[in-house]
């Protein structure tokens, strides 16, 4: 007599049955995911907690990503969507294998190093999984070690079902399961590389310096054409103090090529510098300097020199700080020059906190995290520790990261404090709010809450300086790039006061030339921080912001009434009803230009006006143009030279030798003398390349 068995029963079997055909099968149901990212103040989770993977887990979404970059095949019903179980996962993770190597085999180039290193991450972490799929694997794990973590019969068969050519990626060597991440990162960048034939894989040669993948952003630059004045007599402009320019220019340099054009933003590179202004006196929060001299590269044309002053702060005057540092802990973080020196570059800001400060730490890398709440700046090992527990990888959610830290700081806010928060990032947001026009914009939601910010940039290869620089535009802060660790020193310990203690905000500069002393005019650089005329007035248009003791320069260059330049002006038919130049010149006397500031104290919404006039004086041949003019010149024409500039005269590198030798001055911190050595190293690639003379 038989007895009906039940479906229920069968599928209990069943599974039963290949659970013990198949020990791989039940290590991969059973094994689950143990990187989800959580909040300092919870317990993690525990991995055998639940069978699926989650949306918001940083593996599902760096997946996703992926799927979406490389328009990966997804047989999987649901995903992106809805929790997916680990073979699942291994589904769609091998369809993103099998397709990069595709493009690979189309352009090597196509998939990004970061991308290359995530690919790699998940085939070690779900190995087991895509070894029972029975479906071509590429050879990605052959190029990283085989983890402790991996058994033998995981590696057996994860070897045995290899079959499409691996990807051109370097291997990384073994990592100790003991060691700290930042060991292991700078381990990374100093073990030898295996040899080929290698239990580990082939081993692929180190790329030609020309071939190298990049895809670091600058937005594009055009040089401020010459304006006729009796046609545009006013130029207005946002001053400008960030500095990441001339450090980035300094990185390329060194590393023996020319930077990209758009790379040189002559502003910051003369604002990298500071100049022997005079303090500013009374309640005046900046002094303003003016000065005229012949152009060194075009001597029939005039160089005109302004020059702010911030007032320096001593340090028992200094208003407490409530500072957020929002660290960029995703996979394109993961290089030695990226997260170990950004963890490197805070602890020197966090060794000159005091009692009264405070400084909480939020990371993002799939999702945003507070780290470390508000903490007294006493409690150094404590703020120390944290920024040691630092690690990278994942994908990289920035608007998520950008708003927990806006809302942690105003959660801390002091009412007569500075209240900052303090990005590092390398600028590669790839997932959440993304466009630099959506992060612009959340930046500017926030500024107006009187917290400020504050951008440091790391890394190279895939760098994204337009993105930074618009994010500190906006929110009325600086931008500062950070290739080593003394550069970091000059940012956040020399000069720490003019980097997060902001004295006047919406800094504005709007000059009138008089026609019947000035032809023509052009500012020198600024070009991204250009005004309408009518936003001079226009008490809600942002501007840049003056830290305390900061230093701002400006410099048009002017062709006077009545010279013959070789430089091409455009044409413009003559106006009828406006003044001639003989009427100006009756009204304005010998003046040539009239400067108008306006600025707004931190705390205030109205702005206050500073007006001055810059007379013509006849210059002597003997007379001698200051320090301060004939190294910011020098500057310029380094800028001018790097970028080829159309205005460019007779500049070359040995008139930048020239000017910046004879104008060295006493160059305590020695960023002058490094500056020689630059244009030294710039002319000697030039010699070996023969371009950009």
């Amino acid at each position: 007599m038989s007895y009906p068995i039940s479906s229920k029963m069968w599928q209990r079997v069943s599974i039963v049955t290949l659970l013990l055909l198949i020990p791989s099968v039940g290590i991969a149901i059973l094994r689950q995911s143990a990187t989800v990212a959580v909040p300092a103040n919870q317990t993690p989770p525990s991995s055998t907690a639940t069978s699926s993977i989650l949306p918001n887990h940083p593996d599902y979404q760096a997946l996703q990503a992926l799927v979406q970059q490389y328009s990966c095949v997804v047989s999987v019903q649901n995903f992106g969507t809805l929790p997916i179980t680990r073979t699942e996962f291994a589904t769609v993770l091998n369809a993103c294998l099998n397709r990069s190597n595709e493009l690979i085999a189309t352009d090597p180039k196509i998939v990004t190093p970061a991308d290359m290193k995530i690919l790699q991450r998940l085939q070690s972490e779900f190995a087991p999984e895509l070894a029972t799929l029975k479906s071509p694997i590429d050879e990605l794990e052959a190029r990283s070690p085989i983890t402790p973590t991996q058994t033998t019969r995981e590696r057996t068969q994860g070897e045995s079902t290899r079959k499409t050519q691996p990807l051109p990626t370097a291997p990384l060597p073994s990592i100790r399961s003991s060691s700290s991440v930042q060991d292991q990162l700078v381990n990374r960048a100093t073990m030898p590389k295996p040899q080929a034939g290698s239990s580990i894989g082939r081993v692929v040669p180190e790329p030609q310096p020309g071939s190298r993948f990049n895809t670091e952003n600058y937005n594009r630059i055009e040089d401020n054409p010459f304006h006729r004045v009796g046609n545009d007599p006013l130029s207005t402009f946002s001053i400008d103090v960030d500095t990441a320019s001339y450090s980035n220019v300094r990185r390329f340099i060194t590393q023996g090529e020319l930077p990209p054009k758009d790379a040189v933003r002559i502003e910051e590179l003369i604002n990298y510098f500071t100049y022997n202004y005079p303090q500013p006196k009374g309640n005046r929060p900046f002094s303003v300097t003016t000065e005229v001299a012949a152009a060194p590269w075009n001597p029939q044309h005039k160089l005109v020199q302004v020059g702010l002053q911030g007032k320096r702060l001593e340090s028992e005057t200094l208003p407490p700080s409530n500072l957020v540092f929002l660290i960029d802990v995703s996979g394109s973080m993961d290089d030695p020059n990226k997260l170990p020196l950004v963890q490197q570059s805070l602890k020197l800001l966090v060794n000159k906190l005091r009692p009264e400060d405070r400084v909480s730490l939020v990371v993002y890398a799939g999702n945003a995290g507070l780290v470390l709440p508000a903490t007294p700046g006493s409690q150094k090992s404590k703020i120390l520790a944290a920024i040691d527990r630092l690690e990278a990888g994942g994908s990289t959610a920035g608007g998520q990261g950008i708003e927990l830290a806006y809302k942690i700081a105003k959660q801390s806010f002091l009412k007569s404090g500075n209240n900052r928060v303090i990005l590092a990032t390398d600028g590669d947001f790839n997932v959440g709010v993304s466009s630099d026009g959506d992060l612009t914009r959340l930046i500017e939601q926030k500024r107006d809450q009187g917290i400020f910010l504050t951008v440091l940039g790391f890394g190279t290869g895939n760098y994204k300086d337009g993105k930074m620089e618009q994010l500190a535009d906006k929110g009325n802060g600086n931008y500062a790039y950070i290739d080593t660790l003394s550069e970091a020193k000059k940012v956040l310990v020399n000069d720490l006061r003019g980097t997060l203690f902001t004295i006047a905000k919406d800094v504005k500069i709007q000059v009138e030339f008089n026609p019947a002393k000035v032809q023509a005019y052009r500012l020198i650089g600024y070009e991204n921080r250009l005004l309408q005329n009518q936003d001079f007035n226009d008490d809600k248009k942002d501007a840049g912001d003056i830290g305390a003791g900061h230093s701002v320069t400006a410099l048009y260059e002017i062709i006077p009434t009545g010279t013959k330049s070789d430089v091409k002006l455009p044409e413009v038919d003559p106006l009828r009803y406006q003044r001639s130049g003989e009427t100006a010149l009756n009204t304005a006397d010998n003046e040539l230009m009239q400067v108008k500031l306006r600025y707004k104290l931190p705390q205030d919404s109205t702005s206050q006006l500073i007006t001055q006039t810059i007379q013509d004086d006849d210059l002597r041949a003997d007379q001698i143009p200051s320090t301060n003019l004939r190294f910011a010149a020098a500057v310029a024409t380094f800028g001018m030279v790097l970028r080829d500039s159309e205005y460019k005269g007779n500049a070359n590198y040995d008139l930048v030798m020239k000017l910046a030798t004879q104008a060295k001055g006493e160059d305590q911190e020695g960023y002058r003398g490094e500056f020689i050595r630059l244009v030294e190293q710039s002319r000697g690639l030039i010699t070996r390349t023969g371009s950009r003379e």
